[in-house]
């Protein structure tokens, strides 16, 4: 008797051990989802600046849009961002070598309203030596396969045509000697960034010239061309230019 009442006791608490283990499983799966969306979330703030402005419309017919945008990231900005986001995280290529300052984020294919991306999946082919000799330019291998991937394929050129495109579009623009190796933090206005660019390149217009900021700091500096890479009013992105009174833009490393 004794043995049938322990073996029911032992019986009883199996549905018991089953719903701790249950319980601990679902803590487990729930842990493991908000990991999942923190990692996610970073993924999405990593390139959150490589967006347009605009809609974005996936897919899209190769080589059929309206105009670039060239898009011009201060660099000491992004990698402090970077730091300050994963401290424990090693540095990205452009952040833990030679100094930048102002960096060619991306050359994006735009429609007057919206923009196309990722019209070719899989996108073809990067080659490794077209990635390392526009590392001058865009000093990040990821970013460089990133930018074929989602905006290089709507561009309708091959990746040699659209990174040496790239590069004919920064060489169109000069950036302000202030700008060029600024060896100390400053505050400035996005009103006065975006005026020194005026200044710098006499044929460029307000209406093309957006500059993006942060909650702290000037992000980029985005200016509109035609396909021939000639200056363009772009009045729907410039409008949504940043709004702060001031931003901050660190110093040039090793400035």
């Amino acid at each position: 008797m004794g043995a049938l009442m322990a073996g029911r006791r032992r019986g009883a608490s199996a549905p018991l051990q089953g719903k701790g283990a249950f319980a601990r499983w679902e803590r487990a799966a729930r842990t493991a989802a908000v990991t999942l969306s923190f990692v996610f979330l970073f993924a999405v703030v990593a390139f959150a600046q490589d967006e347009p402005a605009g809609n974005a419309r996936r897919g899209g017919e190769p080589g059929r849009f309206d105009f670039y945008v060239l898009a011009l990231s201060w660099s000491p900005s992004f990698c402090a961002a970077s730091a300050e986001r994963s401290p424990g995280r090693t540095p990205d290529q452009q952040c833990n070598g030679r100094p930048f300052a102002f960096v060619v984020h991306g050359l994006w294919p735009q429609y007057e309203r919206g923009f196309p991306s990722n019209c070719q999946v899989p996108a073809p082919r990067l080659y490794r030596g077209i990635v390392d000799a526009h590392l001058d330019l865009m000093p990040s291998p990821r970013l460089i396969f990133h930018e074929w991937d989602t905006h290089g394929t709507c561009s309708g050129l091959s990746a040699q045509a659209y990174f040496d495109k790239i590069r004919q579009a920064r060489e169109a623009v000069k950036i302000p000697a202030d700008y060029a190796a600024l060896d100390k933090p400053t505050m400035v206005s996005p009103g006065d960034v975006a005026a020194a660019f005026l200044k710098a390149n006499a044929s460029l217009s307000r209406e093309a010239v957006t500059i993006t900021c942060s909650s702290r700091w000037l992000s980029e500096v985005r200016i509109c061309m035609n396909k021939d890479l000639t200056f363009r009013d772009c009045p729907e992105l410039a409008r949504r230019s940043c709004r702060r009174d001031r931003v901050f833009m660190p110093a040039v490393r090793g400035g």
